[in-house]
């Protein structure tokens, strides 16, 4: 038998802030907002800028559902949640979840924090979707039914912010975004997480020249993501969240190196679709 359709596709790949114009058509402007999709479920990790594009391609679909996991809530990663199309329809089911905040704030509160006046004119509650809300404590395992399988971990960023291993199918997907990293060793647990995946998608805002720059910022860079790749097993590693001024040209430049550092990488660009092997 095939196997069970199991892909990740980009919607947004930026971070900070979306930007548009002809400089970033080729990677495109929108913040981060991956579409996971396994089998006949349908996964959405972060609702950055990108959300609202992903939300516009289901509008042929007249019900459904949807897990929307949020690795955090810097408004780059929550955004475009409430111009996602789906949770204005009746007929689907949403299903929010969030891990960063536990104890201290619900996934409930979150979006309704963010959807308040005076920074937004309608709350949570306009929403027609069934919409409900979960909570987990970052590490925990999530069984999502249907075969899918949800590992997490804690990631080094002001606030907090959530990794995320998809398994499904036997195969896996990892999304580590919002990382920074440190001169020791990678932290165990995330390198549990990314052990032998078939995809991981991580943080590369920086380039190791000029990280010293930005310590605190929590993010990283596309070289560390390579030397997590390498160390952790890891067959296809896409660099993501990408920097706002970081036009196509010098995304092209970074291209070209991440390929000879390591053969086979790939910088994350809006419409792609990538399959894991493993």
């Amino acid at each position: 038998m095939p196997d069970k359709e199991f892909y990740v596709k980009f919607w947004g790949v930026r971070g900070s802030v979306p930007v548009s114009g002809r400089s970033t058509c080729e990677y495109g402007g929108n913040t981060p907002c991956l579409e996971i999709r396994c089998g006949e479920r349908l996964l959405m990790l972060d609702a950055g800028s990108g959300a609202f594009l992903f939300g516009e391609s289901l509008n042929d679909q007249p019900d459904g559902e949807v897990d929307v996991l949020f690795t955090h809530c810097h408004y780059d990663h929550i955004e475009g949640a409430p111009f996602f199309a789906p949770v204005h329809r009746r007929n689907w089911k949403i299903r929010y979840w969030s891990g960063h905040m536990f104890g201290t704030m619900t996934t409930a509160e979150m979006l309704k924090t963010y959807m308040r006046r005076p920074y937004f004119p309608v709350g949570p509650e306009i929403f027609c979707a069934d919409a409900s809300y979960h909570d987990f404590k970052s590490g925990e395992e999530l069984d999502l039914g249907d075969g899918i399988v949800i590992k997490t971990t804690s990631l080094n960023h002001p606030d907090g912010a959530v990794g995320y291993r998809v398994e499904f199918d036997g195969r896996s997907i990892c999304y580590v975004t919002d990382m920074e990293h440190t001169d020791s060793e990678p932290p165990q647990g995330l390198c549990d997480l990314v052990r032998d995946a078939g995809i991981m998608i991580y943080d590369a805002m920086y380039d190791d020249d000029e990280f010293h720059k930005y310590k605190g910022f929590g993010h990283s860079t596309w070289q560390e993501g390579a030397r997590l790749s390498d160390k952790c097993g890891v067959d296809q590693y896409v660099a993501f969240h990408h920097q706002p001024c970081h036009d196509d040209l010098m995304l092209d430049a970074v291209g070209d190196k991440l390929e000879k550092f390591r053969p086979g990488s790939l910088l994350a660009r809006e419409g792609d679709i990538l399959r894991p092997k493993k």
